[in-house]
């Protein structure tokens, strides 16, 4: 014979037994009850509008740095195709000074020699030629007043045909690499003349 089983137990189980209901702590109770709302529709269209702003405004900004990277590798570029043989031109030029140096000392002699006058100047045209298809032009320091961005000064002489601080003697010229200095000129800077009378 078997026996009836408490329909009791069966449906609602006691607190404490297997598959009793979750008692509620008091205090839990309070917080479950003042739970915030969820958002309305409102609230939540204005923050996704709030993100969609912020990745759209680091999308512009990471748009800018590459097109800023993008031409500054675009300019090196440029700069490494303008300046690749400027050493090799920085070598040239003391040559360019002794075949000009040679030219002023035939010149000054004037002892025939027509021929190797006539030859050298040929060779330097020639060289100054093939320094020009490169971009390298001589910078021209006498009698314009002095910058040291140009110009290399190597001492003060007295000069009445030029004014104060302009360049009253080239000794060696200087030279441009398309726009930037390839040699600073060395010259000699101008000051007033002397008084005779402070001597005295």
């Amino acid at each position: 014979m078997t026996k009836k089983k408490n329909s009791h137990t069966e449906k609602n189980p006691l607190p404490g037994e297997e598959g009793a209901p979750e008692e509620i702590p008091v205090d839990r109770a309070a917080e479950v009850e003042a739970a915030p709302a969820p958002p309305s529709l409102e609230e939540e269209l204005a923050a996704c509008r709030a993100e969609t702003q912020k990745n759209w405004d680091l999308y512009l900004r990471a748009r800018a740095d590459l097109e800023n990277q993008r031409k500054r590798a675009q300019r090196d570029k440029e700069d490494l195709s303008r300046f690749a043989n400027e050493n090799i031109l920085r070598e040239i030029l003391p040559v360019v000074d002794n075949l000009e140096r040679a030219l002023d000392h035939a010149r000054k002699d004037g002892q025939g020699g027509e021929g190797l006058l006539q030859g050298v100047e040929m060779t330097l045209d020639q060289l100054q030629k093939a320094l020009g298809k490169f971009g390298v032009t001589p910078v021209d320091a006498l009698g314009a007043f002095f910058d040291p961005a140009f110009h290399e000064a190597v001492g003060q002489m007295e000069s009445s045909e030029y004014p104060p601080n302009a360049v009253a003697q080239q000794l060696q010229k200087g030279y441009l690499l398309h726009d930037r200095l390839l040699r600073p000129a060395l010259v000699m800077v101008a000051k007033a003349p002397a008084d005779p009378s402070e001597g005295a």
